[in-house]
């Protein structure tokens, strides 16, 4: 089954948000409290994404994966919100797939389509934020040539602190 990334469009809203929830109650089942994954809404994020599109930000960058014309996957990626951040330097937002995908290539082809498109906008790093108890993502972020800077940030959910690790690589061909 070939993967096809693309860029995202009004109408993916919808499956971009069924991919990102699925995605997060995924992958942080155990590490954030399950009464906040459980109140998540498809529908509501659908509503914030197609509002958020509509707005049209011109530095971010989200592309969807397809496999057999449904969407699989979906990652983002733009400017880096970091204080210390260069102005060469871009950040992965969000890099998700649906659970049965984990482990089938969507997770790399959406990386490398990420990583290069923020090549060619002239960037040479790129960080991302990923939490420090989650073993899956970080193993694979490594593969994908990030590692740890030495920066962490604490995150809070529901009341529980659930910290973050940043990542970086250098963007090069």
């Amino acid at each position: 089954m070939d993967v096809r990334i693309r860029e995202m469009v009004l109408d993916d809203c919808d499956a971009v948000a069924r991919v990102r929830v699925q995605g997060w109650r995924y992958a942080y089942a155990g590490l954030m409290p399950q009464s906040y994954l459980d109140t998540m809404s498809v529908e509501e994020d659908a509503a914030r994404r197609r509002e958020f599109l509509a707005k049209g930000h011109s530095r971010l960058t989200n592309v969807v994966a397809e496999r057999d014309g449904e969407v699989v996957g979906w990652g983002c990626c733009g400017p880096s919100r970091d204080e210390d951040a260069t102005a060469d330097q871009c950040e992965l937002y969000a890099l998700y797939v649906l659970q049965e995908q984990v482990s089938t290539g969507v997770g790399r082809a959406l990386m490398t389509e990420l990583t290069g498109g923020a090549m060619t906008a002239g960037f040479g790093r790129m960080t991302l934020w990923v939490l420090a108890e989650n073993a899956r993502a970080r193993r694979f972020y490594e593969k994908a040539g990030f590692a740890p800077d030495g920066a962490e940030e604490p995150f809070e959910v529901n009341g529980v602190m659930v910290p973050e690790v940043r990542y970086a690589r250098a963007l090069t061909r």
